[in-house]
């Protein structure tokens, strides 16, 4: 558990680290960076929403499993 902890810490700091050289280096105006930041952030918030709600169904069926069996 701890290796996939460090693993997961990690991706997420060096996708992270990518994100930002990619916002620092892309040749755009600071309206369409900021438009486009927005964008994406916003959509990452749909996508952890929607995973949250899936894991959240996915484990109340398993809890509900056990109860029975």
């Amino acid at each position: 558990m701890r290796k996939l902890f460090s693993f997961l810490s990690g991706a997420l700091c060096g996708a992270l680290v990518g994100a930002v050289l990619v916002i620092l280096l892309t040749p755009v105006s600071g309206e369409e960076l900021r438009a486009d930041a927005i964008s994406r952030w916003e959509e990452a918030m749909r996508e952890a929403q929607k995973a949250r709600e899936e894991t959240k169904k996915r484990l109340e069926t398993q809890f509900e499993q056990m109860k029975k069996g």
